[in-house]
């Protein structure tokens, strides 16, 4: 008896309602949006660089650079989703409601990664008091990071979630049933907590890699764009784990691995920026 080849799905191919002009100028809003965003994210890495814990940020600033950063990252992702519920918006509605509702599905989906923002402030703002008071505690931090990482994309919640980013068009027809109200605005929130399942695993390296760490958000928006929309992204969703995993053994024993986590000394002008008592001069013998 011939058993029946088990094959990913394939991604939702968007615009087939769309005529080629709307299709294109909707892509190019996105990526224009993305591009932005990254301009944006480039420019404030500058200025922060990478250390543990909050960079001293407040929460409300530390919200807006993270979601620039989601914006980044994301949005190429989501892009085959946003314009299959664009064709939708642009059979029932014109001209400014139909931007305005597209702007509101786009909103409820960094919504959604907004709230995720806050958990990931709340574990720099522990990992780095942890790693202030105890330095070596960073290399444990990075391996529990990279195992976690490993262990999510291996998991059951990641195959559901990204099952559903890659063939959204089930939940799409169900979305079709919300009431009016702010409808679009939670289609994008739903939509973006399946997108927060399906990469909070890729999102928590962030800590041993650095929050601010471009190539490391660029390596992670490139994975995740693959795992959405190649056809064999399921399997480099595999190989992701396993290479997080094997990261996860080698970080106790390999700083070079854990940017994000290093503490260092703060030299003299930095010293007097923050206000901190510069040392005393030694005394010529």
């Amino acid at each position: 008896m011939a058993h029946p080849r088990l094959a990913p799905p394939a991604p939702t191919r968007p615009g087939v309602l769309l005529p080629a002009r709307d299709l294109v100028v909707a892509w190019l809003l996105l990526v224009l949006l993305a591009v932005l965003a990254w301009i944006l994210t480039v420019g404030q890495s500058r200025d922060m660089g990478m250390e543990p814990g909050t960079m001293g940020l407040a929460l409300p600033l530390f919200l807006g650079l993270w979601v620039v950063m989601m914006a980044a990252m994301m949005l190429p992702s989501v892009a085959p989703v946003a314009l299959t519920w664009v064709q939708g918006i642009r059979r029932t509605s014109t001209g400014w409601v139909r931007a305005g509702r597209t702007a509101e599905f786009i909103g409820g989906y960094l919504l959604t990664w907004t709230a995720f923002g806050v958990l990931i402030y709340v574990a720099l703002a522990l990992t780095g008091q942890l790693v202030d008071e105890r330095p070596e505690a960073g290399r444990w931090i990075g391996a529990a990071a990279f195992l976690l990482a490993g262990l999510q994309q291996l998991g059951p919640l990641k195959r559901v979630c990204l099952r559903h980013c890659r063939s959204p068009m089930f939940q799409l027809v169900r979305y079709a049933r919300f009431r009016p109200w702010a409808k679009d605005l939670r289609v994008g929130a739903h939509h973006g907590l399946y997108c927060v399942g399906c990469c909070w695993g890729l999102m928590i390296v962030l800590i041993p890699l650095g929050v601010m760490n471009v190539a490391a958000m660029a390596g992670l928006a490139a994975v995740i764009f693959l795992e959405k929309l190649w056809r064999q992204g399921p399997w480099l969703t595999w190989a992701v784990g396993i290479a997080f995993l094997v990261l996860a053994v080698l970080a106790p024993f390999q700083d070079w691995l854990l940017p994000g986590l290093e503490t260092s000394d703060p030299g003299m002008g930095e010293m007097e920026m923050r206000g901190l008592p510069l040392p005393l001069p030694l005394p010529l013998p």
